[in-house]
């Protein structure tokens, strides 16, 4: 698959993700928002309700004092009342025998008369009419001493605690809320005239306030605050059936990401990988034309007879021989990479003494090209434990890195440098005067078949696999390396291990 074809795909699928997740988010938001308000709603409901109760509860106070005062009063009107039965009382005899029955019919003389009746009707209808006045006029004056005495009661006797819980335990189950909540009562200049044990509100966003008595004169207004500690678990609780959406969009969104970025990895892996090819295939070309070439020339009878042209190819073919095995060794290598520990003989060893070798064997191929090797080994306990040919390995391919990447107006210098940084350890140091690297570069140098660009893929001969086995093996002594360099200033290779105990 082509890199751009990746490119787009990415693009595509990460706006798809994204504009998934924001709306997803939005919704949430949304829905939260949503609850906010309807909790609101039920609160404020709740309140309202609380506040009307106890504005009834104070009209039935006075209405039952002023009642009991009138009530002697009352009583004394009561007894003055008309009776019609007491008035009028019928004193006709019906008892008579069949002789005594008269022969006409004679009205009695005390039987009411039709203006009696109505004489009593007035007399009713006025005693009606009086108690109800007198009612209305103690309506009236229950009316007015709330309206100018109700502010004088203390606030605690209006609204004692115990009621104002109960009325809005019983109003917020009412409208379907049952959260634990905790109020007080604030008066008009901020003061608290008492409160619950748990009110302590984090902010006033947390708090739902509503006025007492709005008829009371603004000096001796009083809120009503409530609070909910656990109005945030209640609103998450509403919503939080779209936390597994949440979840797997992110969880989708992180396995993408990972496939981008494993399919980028294998993109590069596969460039690398054919640079690769191209490269052994090169380095096996030379010796391989080498030798034939000698093989050749043995089949030449004037070779054969000549021992000093016998002795040049036979040793043409010794030292392509040679290279070629040095190049499959190093390819070799490569199995150290796919194996989670390679076989190693660790053995305490002088590292002064092994790179002082070292240099001795590299110092021809220094000096061929001009230049110069020096060692500042000054490391005092320089004794370390590590598999000696790996070890030498290791310092081999830096300086032969040196060598490689050396500038061509400049003689190659190199330094190799021990020292002691602390007890425990030993530092060895390898830099150079060559072209150096870039930044971007040395966080990849010790990658499999990573290679420093230098403008012609041949020029400089090898696989990538020189840094990425010094680093396996330091790895594996139990050490640590890293590089500094500058573009045509040099590069230096910082090597840290443990010392022998």
């Amino acid at each position: 698959m082509k890199r751009s074809t990746i490119w787009i795909l990415t693009v595509v699928m990460a706006i798809a993700l994204l504009g998934l997740l924001a709306m997803q988010i939005v919704y949430l938001e949304k829905m939260v928002a949503m609850r906010n308000s309807q909790f609101s709603e039920i609160v404020m409901r709740s309140l309202y309700s609380v506040s009307r109760m106890l504005e009834q509860n104070e009209t039935k106070y006075f209405l039952d004092k002023d009642l009991a005062e009138a009530e002697q009063a009352y009583s004394g009107i009561s007894q003055n009342s008309f009776n019609f039965s007491d008035r009028h009382e019928a004193t006709i005899d019906t008892t008579f025998t069949p002789d005594e029955r008269p022969k006409d019919k004679v009205r009695p003389a005390n039987l009411p008369t039709l203006q009696d009746l109505n004489d009593t009707y007035q007399l009713k209808q006025e005693a009606l009419k009086g108690q109800y006045l007198y009612q209305k006029s103690l309506l009236n004056e229950v009316i007015l001493t709330i309206l100018n005495h109700s502010s004088d009661r203390p606030i605690q006797e209006r609204a004692d605690s115990a009621t104002v819980s109960s009325y809005l335990r019983s109003e917020l189950e009412f409208n379907g809320l049952t959260l634990p909540f905790e109020f007080a009562i604030v008066n008009r200049t901020n003061g608290m005239v008492y409160k619950t044990e748990g009110y302590s509100p984090m902010s006033q966003q947390d708090v739902y306030s509503l006025l007492l008595f709005p008829n009371d004169p603004k000096n001796k207004q009083n809120t009503l605050s409530v609070t909910f500690p656990n109005k945030s678990d209640y609103i998450f609780s509403s919503v939080k059936f779209l936390v597994p959406s949440l979840a797997f969009t992110f969880l989708l969104l992180g396995v993408f990401l990972y496939t981008i970025s494993v399919a980028f990895k294998q993109k590069k892996l596969s460039e690398i990988k054919n640079d690769f090819i191209n490269n052994m295939t090169h380095e096996f070309k030379t010796p391989i034309s080498s030798i034939s070439i000698a093989a050749q020339m043995l089949n030449d009878d004037s070779v054969r007879k000549s021992p000093e042209m016998l002795k040049h190819v036979s040793g043409v073919i010794n030292d392509e021989t040679k290279r070629l095995r040095f190049q499959v060794e190093k390819v070799l290598q490569l199995s150290l990479f796919d194996r989670k520990n390679a076989t190693m003989r660790l053995e305490e060893e002088d590292a002064n003494a092994s790179i002082y070798s070292v240099i001795n064997t590299f110092k021809l191929k220094v000096e061929k090209y001009g230049g110069h090797i020096s060692a500042n080994l000054d490391a005092e306990d320089p004794i370390i434990n590590v598999d000696r040919m790996h070890f030498t390995n290791v310092i081999f391919n830096l300086l032969d890195n040196a060598v490689k990447y050396r500038r061509e107006d400049v003689p190659p210098e190199l330094e190799v440098s021990t020292i002691n940084p602390d007890d425990d350890h030993i530092q060895i140091t390898v830099a150079d005067n060559g072209i150096g690297m870039k930044r971007e570069d040395l966080k990849k140098i010790f990658e499999k078949f990573y290679r420093v660009s230098t403008g012609n893929l041949h020029d400089v001969k090898g696989f990538g696999l020189g840094l990425a086995y010094v680093h396996k093996m330091i790895d594996l002594f139990g050490g640590s390396i890293r590089a500094e360099s500058e573009v045509n200033q040099g590069s230096k290779f910082i090597i840290t291990l443990p010392l022998y105990k």
